[in-house]
């Protein structure tokens, strides 16, 4: 029975990402890997019409956590002062970071389920003290998906730039990439690029890059070092080889299936099923469909229900699903619908959740 994957990454792979991660042994010394280096730096920017000439795509060994801190690290310059917007783990993780490197930077704290208090962000950045907002785009906590368009706009009323945790979004949600506040998002290949873990990249503007964290506050981590050489084709240290193989493929599928739109439209269709089928089974959303994200949904754990047996029952039918975090673990628990998911799968979840959910 194959195993589908409904946590939020690392996802179900199709054979030809699969096949592809082990197709031949590189040398990431030698031409034929810079070429493909090249291809799917190239393939990133063009997910979103981004320009070469203005975006550049680094790529890093490594998770969506290790793109964000390098994004954070190298982009904010020394006197930078950092505004967190946090209403789940991972914005709160952005302001760990921060303390970690000491970034000077201050947060605006919400409930895991609440949506941006845009009067709160105004207000702190009318003290003209801030030089960067940091933000989570799809907060997986909840599967709440930020409004960052109007967060954007609003860092361009005041002149701030915009660093954009994009992990569990890019390849499947509009990112405003025209706004010019926005300085730099932080991705993964294992999540709506449907590529392998071990491999993630930072999109950034080079003017951003160029005006990076001097003297660097990391070796392996600081952005303008890996796209000096990138940009030479090369390599200051060994990347994630097979992960990149994996990688151009699924920039392939992803072209093949519409792209991000495409992709969004798949997904959005997946979840409004899995929904369904939860709804007819007396199983409440955490949140109402137009807040949440097309990648991943909560639901809350119905009365005698705990989690270990909502997730135990769902993988003796070959699917995987995700607990809550923190304070949510006993309330709710997660479905995304990423990866290589066929109709057959679908209709074999919608019979699971139907019998697991059965009183």
């Amino acid at each position: 029975l194959r195993c589908i994957l409904l946590n939020p990454g690392p996802v179900s792979l199709s054979d030809a990402v699969r096949k592809a991660a082990v197709s031949t042994d590189l040398c990431h010394r030698e031409p034929e890997y810079f070429e493909l280096q090249d291809e799917v730096r190239s393939g990133l920017l063009d997910v979103y019409g981004c320009s070469p000439s203005s975006w550049a795509s680094v790529l890093l060994g490594g998770s969506g956590t290790t793109a964000l801190e390098a994004m954070l690290t190298s982009l904010l310059p020394r006197d930078a002062c950092l505004l967190v917007i946090e209403n789940g783990v991972y914005g709160e993780r952005i302001s760990r970071i921060a303390r970690i490197h000491g970034i000077e930077h201050e947060a605006i704290e919400h409930p895991w389920t609440d949506a941006i208090d845009f009067e709160q962000v105004a207000e702190a950045l009318s003290n003209g003290l801030f030089t960067h907002v940091a933000a989570v785009h799809h907060e997986t906590t909840t599967g709440r998906l930020n409004d960052v368009q109007t967060l954007a706009k609003m860092c361009e009323h005041h002149g701030v730039q915009l660093l954009l945790d994009a992990v569990s979004s890019f390849g499947a949600e509009h990112i405003p990439f025209d706004s010019p506040a926005l300085a730099a998002v932080a991705g993964t290949a294992n999540k709506c690029l449907h590529g392998i873990p071990g491999l993630c990249f930072v999109i950034g503007r080079r003017s951003a890059l160029q005006n990076s964290a001097e003297p660097p506050r990391s070796l392996s981590m600081h952005l303008p070092l890996w796209l000096e050489k990138q940009d030479q084709q090369g390599t200051p240290f060994t990347p994630s080889v097979n992960a990149v193989l994996a990688l151009r493929e699924a920039l392939r599928e992803l072209e093949r299936h519409g792209g991000w739109e495409g992709r969004r439209a798949r997904y959005r269709d997946l979840a409004g099923q899995v929904r369904n089928g939860l709804a007819a089974m007396s199983v409440e959303p955490l949140l109402g469909e137009n807040e949440s994200s097309c990648v991943l949904n909560a639901y809350r754990l119905p009365e005698g229900f705990t989690y270990d047996r909502v997730h135990d029952g769902l993988k003796q039918w070959g699917f995987v699903i995700y607990a809550g975090q923190g304070s949510l673990v006993a309330e709710m628990f997660r479905i995304s619908t990423m990866g290589d998911i066929t109709r057959y799968d679908l209709e074999r979840l919608l019979a699971a959740i139907e019998t697991v959910f059965k009183r």
